[in-house]
């Protein structure tokens, strides 16, 4: 029995068979992912070269930098997997095993770019905002059995999103949707909300508090403050692109299904995809953060990648930037890197 014949017999199961809404739509969607990847993999497959080769991450206290390329990469090896469904007309594999597989990985790459994104933030803001104080997460930033349990910790988070319902947004407004269903569909969505929402308050505290610390409390180069405000600006324009959209369009598809509005519903699972696609594009993203956080790495990048014309101009034009900024904080003057080298 097919999968579509399985969903229009057993009354148990949501009418929604997962197929696309749009043949036009989904073929445009496949060919973004496979552009995705083709830009995606060799440039994941170089930054892991340089952390593991030459940059030798955990020598240079940069083990959650390194944790985020290997989220990285984890989703761009499944893009070609993801558009070749949505190029046979299915939202979702039509095999259980590998569609459970394919959201494990695709949400498990999301809450570790967070976690580690969101880390990274709140080291810039003790750095910056609470000088001359012990900073408990430059002190956890330099274990990797740190980074061990922030992934077995994003596993549990993993398990409520790893069914199809999920998958096709085939929450709430089902067809014989039963009490423990509904449960088990809030559970999830409450899940998937706060691994989005609640991380972005937390950045966009720390953003503001930064920025208004350099601003108003710190004296030297005003090349090296607006570097250190790029960092933070940095992680804030990629999680605003890649998460919160499709966390919003979500939302309201899940409000246009209780609605009961099929032809609103089509149209919005159209957009909740495409943002979805397109909040893929943080694994070709999340490379500029690594240049901001880190000098080191840039110019160790620049050194082997870039031709020799080019590596003298940058790498000239990066030396000629101080690292260091100064500070007042309680009548002392400290010295604080606008950039981790």
């Amino acid at each position: 029995m097919s999968v579509d014949t399985a969903y229009t017999l057993d009354p148990t199961l949501p009418p929604d068979n997962c197929t696309t809404p749009s043949q036009l739509t989904y073929q445009i969607l496949a060919s973004v992912m496979i552009g995705q990847f083709i830009l995606g993999l060799p440039l994941n497959l170089s930054v892991l070269y340089i952390f593991i080769f030459r940059y030798k991450f955990w020598k240079n206290k940069s083990i959650f930098l390194f944790n985020i390329v290997v989220a990285d990469f984890l989703l761009v090896v499944w893009l070609p997997v993801k558009a070749y469904h949505y190029l046979q007309g299915y939202r979702h594999s039509t095999d259980l095993v590998l569609c459970k597989i394919m959201l494990f990985m695709l949400f498990l790459n999301r809450g570790a770019s967070i976690a580690f994104l969101i880390t990274l933030s709140l080291d810039r803001y003790f750095n910056v905002v609470h000088l001359g104080r012990k900073n408990c997460v430059k002190i956890l930033k330099k274990s990797p059995q740190i980074s061990l349990v922030i992934w077995l910790l994003l596993l549990p988070l993993t398990i409520p999103t790893m069914v199809r319902t999920f998958d096709c947004c085939n929450s709430h407004g089902r067809f014989n949707e039963t009490y423990y269903s509904n449960l088990t569909d809030t559970f999830r969505e409450i899940v998937f909300f706060t691994q989005i929402i609640i991380p972005f308050i937390i950045l966009v505290f720390c953003t503001v508090r930064v920025v208004n610390r350099l601003r108003k409390k710190t004296v030297g180069d005003r090349t090296k403050l607006q570097r250190a405000v790029w960092v933070v600006l940095a992680v804030v324009f990629v999680f605003s692109l890649c998460f919160l959209p499709c966390a919003i369009s979500r939302a309201v598809l899940l409000y246009v299904r209780i609605k009961d509005n099929q032809k609103a519903e089509d149209v919005m699972v159209q957009v909740y995809d495409s943002l979805m696609v397109l909040s893929y594009i943080d694994c070709l993203l999340d490379p500029l953060v690594y240049c901001f956080c880190n000098t080191g790495f840039k110019n160790a990048y620049i050194s082997n990648f870039f031709p020799s014309f080019l590596q003298e101009k940058l790498l000239s034009a990066d030396s000629g930037t101080a690292t260091n900024t100064t500070t007042n904080s309680g009548g002392r003057t400290i010295f604080i890197a606008a950039t981790e080298k």
